[in-house]
């Protein structure tokens, strides 16, 4: 299936998503295409709302706040999300069992990926009506959206690895 229709199914059925994707076996490069993906997303996002705000402040033109954004969406912010995938996968190690490394940050960047309609409206809603309450309010409701979409991830991954494991105890003799 491709990319885009799995964005638009991750809204209605993100745990069917999830697990078409993670059967698909582990690939690390994929997964960073996802995340790169993901973040080009939230870097287009942000344009609307850098070209209304060089319009406003014209000291620092739109070129520099560009750049400024593609540095902190395309280059730290991947690292930021690795480490938050790293810190996902030890939270799940202690609360529910060892998951693998592969889908907890895998379950991570696909809701990113996933979430990228919501990001494009917002972006395109801050650059149209500019900052203040009804900003805060729609970054509020992609942020809630985005933690409903992983949490149905890293839900689909633990149920993933328990369904391994009822397939290891059941064939063991």
């Amino acid at each position: 299936m491709s990319v885009t229709s799995d964005i638009l199914r991750s809204w209605h059925s993100p745990r069917l998503v999830m697990r078409a994707r993670l059967s698909q076996g582990v690939r690390e490069d994929r997964a960073l295409a996802v995340l790169f993906c993901a973040c080009l997303m939230m870097f287009i996002a942000q344009w609307p709302g850098l070209a209304r705000a060089a319009q406003g402040a014209p000291d620092v033109p739109l070129q520099a706040r560009l750049g400024g954004a593609l540095l902190a969406t395309m280059f730290l912010l991947p690292l930021v999300f690795y480490v938050l995938a790293g810190l996902s996968q030890i939270v799940l190690r202690v609360f529910v069992g060892p998951v693998s490394a592969f889908s907890a940050r895998f379950a991570l960047f696909w809701s990113l990926l996933a979430l990228s309609p919501a990001v494009l409206m917002q972006g395109l809603y801050v650059g149209l009506i500019g900052p203040g309450q009804g900003s805060f309010i729609s970054g509020l409701l992609v942020l809630l959206a985005f933690a409903l979409l992983w949490m149905a991830a890293l839900r689909e991954v633990v149920a993933q690895r328990s369904r391994a494991d009822l397939t290891t105890h059941t064939t063991t003799p």
